[in-house]
């Protein structure tokens, strides 16, 4: 179970980098569709995750 709980901290540090970064360095006007984009891709990356974890277990 340790390495689920690694996978998971290690993804979700992931994704917040890459959002922060994204964030960052867009323009303004791409700011507000990432940020409206920003649920939809929260979602899949649960998506994600509970499909990961579906293979390791």
């Amino acid at each position: 179970m340790k390495i689920m709980s690694l996978a998971k901290g290690a993804a979700a540090g992931a994704f917040a980098g890459i959002a922060v970064y994204a964030l960052s360095n867009a323009r303004p006007m791409k700011k507000m569709s990432l940020k409206r984009d920003a649920g939809k891709t929260i979602k899949a990356a649960g998506d994600l995750l509970d499909d990961i974890k579906s293979i390791i277990m």
